[in-house]
This record gives structure tokens, C-alpha cells and sequence, in this order.
């Protein structure tokens, strides 16, 4: 680990002396692909530097516990213990540092939240999750643009909403977010105050280049109709909902909530087009083994990983076996607390399995 940490040491610093050259300052797409790998580094390299120095002034006070000066002596005894206790988490931070980036994470995603189990308690809950990811999004200073929408019933609920999350780490922050999240509370129909369970689906999905996935025009069929809202009211008269299926998957994306049925048609293709990555990727992970797909997480969207229990205000995360009584705010954005539990979790076991691969 630590011959490669020196490399790496090397790599920055000739990315530094890279980035002060002319001919490297007066190409744009060079000093911005050499100024994001610096950046990229930074935090490594900074922390390699820490566990280096503490790791050197060890070594001096251990030289010195071999002098003569009694005072001297008895001042290392003192220091030593403290700087050994430094030395574990910054390595369990490099060793952090040190794992394969996913070359998704700064992408940005599509969120797909979808009615479950629970009628029209379901759709309205379909409501809520959106509400509560375009709050966080907002807290990071995110865009968030609503792709599609699909209304249920006549209380206010939806079927489906999608919606582009634009952002920088919109896909790191959120990547663990995919399964399904269970609803407990009391419906507003319900007139005997008894709880019942819902459940929606969340699926999150990076957002795929145009380059990615070759998409044969002749293997789409793509039909007009006219959007319609709540109730099945018209929102216009012309043609502009657009329905675009995937004939050799089957797959359907409808997009009905501009005006213009050419964007319509270019934000249904997005959403295909980050489907279609989705499935290839999953295919892949497929072939990874058994074990390692359970120490990593597969992002499996039949797997319960939430449930929101209005009557005791807690939210609780199965994955980590994490409880906040403090449903208001959770579902008012403030998930950050969760977020960062997840990924340590899903760091911890990347490490476990790294070491056992390495054995």
C-alpha cells in the first residue's frame, strides 16, 4: 500500500508543476483534465503526508528514548503513546481513500419514485419522497427538474414521478437510495385511526451520455397523444405527450410535462437512455460473484431498506439498523445523518472485501 501511496505522491506533485506550465495553463481541456485529477488526489496525498510525519516524529522520539537525558526521556514517553494512537485511523482513512472510485459519482440522476402496495396511501406518499429529495437537493444546491408525472385517483396522489437531478456527487450522495420505502401511518380516509403500511419504490439511476448507449432509431416506436392532468382533465389541445417504446426490451417511457412535444420526445429519450445503462450495468453486476455482491450492495429495488412510522416520528434504516425520531425534518430534507451512515457502511464492507480478495 505504501509503494503505491509514494507513487502517488509523485503523480501530484508533477500534476503541480504540470499545472504551472504555459503550454498546459493555455489549453483549457488539459489543465481541466489535470486540475481535476490534482483535486482528485488532494485528500490522499494530504493524509499520506499527516500519517508520514507522525510516522517520523515516532521514529525520533523512539531514537531519543535511547539517549541519556533522563527529562527527555520521560517528555517521548509522554508523546509516544499519543502519536501511536494517530497512526490507526489515518491509515484506515488512506485505505478509504485508496478504493476504486465509482465512476458514476459525479454524475447526475434521474430519481424514480413509484406507488407500491397501499392504494391511494401509496400515491400520496409518492408525493411526499418527492418532496423530501427536491429539499435536499435544494440543501446541496442541486437542480431538480420534473421529467413526468403520473397522477392517481382524486386525492392528490401519483402513480410515478421522475425527475433529473443535476448536480455536482448528485449520484455519490444518493446511489443507496434504490428499494423499496415502507410507510406506516394513519390515512387521511381512514375514520378509526388505525395505521396502515404502504410502500413506494425509489429507484436511482445515473444519468447516461448520449455516447453510452447506441440506440438503433429503428428499434423504437415513438406515438403522440395529448397530456392530460388530474382527473384526466386536457392540458392542451395538440399532440404534445410523447410515448417512446423500446421494442427489444419492452420498455416504456412517456414524458407529457412540457408544452413542446420535441422536448418531451429529448427528455423521454434521457430517461431511456439511463434505463437502458441501468440494465447493462445490472447485467454486469450479475456476473459478479455471490459474496461480493452481498458485500457491496447491489442497489436491489425489491429489497426494504426504509420505513417512515408516522405515529412514533421515526425513520429507520434496515441496511444500518439506524433510528431518527425525527420523521418532520428527515422528510423535510434533512438527511444527510442517514446518507453518511450508508456510505460508511458501504465503505466498510468495500474494505472487507478488498482484504479478502487480497488474501
Amino acid at each position: 500500500m505504501f509503494a503505491r501511496l509514494k507513487d502517488i505522491e509523485e503523480r501530484y506533485r508533477e500534476l503541480e508543476g504540470l499545472l504551472g506550465q504555459r503550454e498546459v495553463v493555455g489549453n483549457p481541456q488539459l489543465y481541466q483534465k489535470y486540475a481535476k485529477e490534482h483535486a482528485d488526489l488532494r485528500e490522499l496525498v494530504e493524509t499520506y503526508c499527516e500519517y508520514a510525519g507522525v510516522r517520523e516524529r515516532i521514529e525520533e522520539g523512539e531514537a531519543l528514548l535511547r539517549g541519556s537525558d533522563p527529562e527527555l526521556i520521560e517528555i517521548v514517553k509522554e508523546e509516544l503513546p499519543e502519536l501511536k494512537e494517530q497512526l490507526a485511523p489515518l491509515e484506515e482513512k488512506m485505505k478509504l481513500l485508496l478504493l476504486p472510485k465509482d465512476p458514476n459519482d459525479e454524475r447526475n440522476v434521474f430519481l424514480e419514485i413509484r406507488a407500491g402496495t397501499g392504494g391511494d396511501e401509496a400515491g400520496l406518499f409518492v408525493g411526499d419522497m418527492f418532496r423530501m429529495y427536491a429539499r435536499y437537493a435544494e440543501s446541496q444546491r442541486w437542480k431538480i427538474e420534473t421529467v413526468s408525472t403520473t397522477p392517481s385517483g382524486g386525492v392528490g396522489g401519483f402513480k410515478e414521478i421522475i425527475a433529473l437531478i443535476t448536480g455536482a456527487g448528485a449520484y455519490s450522495r444518493l446511489k443507496y437510495e434504490s428499494g423499496v420505502h415502507r410507510v406506516q401511518r394513519v390515512p387521511v380516509t381512514e375514520a378509526q385511526g388505525r395505521v396502515h403500511t404502504s410502500a413506494v419504490t425509489v429507484a436511482i439511476l445515473p444519468e447516461a451520455e448520449e455516447v453510452e448507449v447506441n440506440i438503433d432509431p429503428n428499434e423504437l416506436r415513438i406515438d403522440v397523444y395529448h397530456s392530460s392532468g388530474h382527473g384526466g382533465q386536457s392540458v392542451n389541445t395538440t399532440d404534445s405527450a410523447v410515448r417512446i417504446t423500446h421494442l427489444p426490451t419492452g420498455m416504456i417511457v412517456t414524458c407529457q410535462d412540457e408544452k413542446s412535444q420535441l422536448k418531451n420526445k429529448a427528455k423521454a429519450m434521457k430517461v431511456l437512455r439511463a434505463r437502458l445503462l441501468d440494465i447493462a450495468t445490472t447485467r454486469q453486476n450479475s456476473e459478479i460473484s455471490e459474496a461480493r455482491k452481498n458485500q457491496v450492495g447491489t442497489g436491489d429495488r425489491s429489497e426494504r431498506i426504509r420505513t417512515y412510522n408516522f405515529p412514533q416520528g421515526r425513520v429507520t434504516d434496515h441496511r444500518i439498523g439506524m433510528t431518527l425520531y425525527s420523521l418532520d425534518s428527515f422528510l423535510d430534507g434533512t438527511m444527510d445523518e442517514v446518507l453518511d451512515g450508508l456510505h460508511t457502511h458501504f465503505q466498510t464492507e468495500m474494505l472487507k472485501m478488498t482484504a479478502n480478495e487480497g488474501r
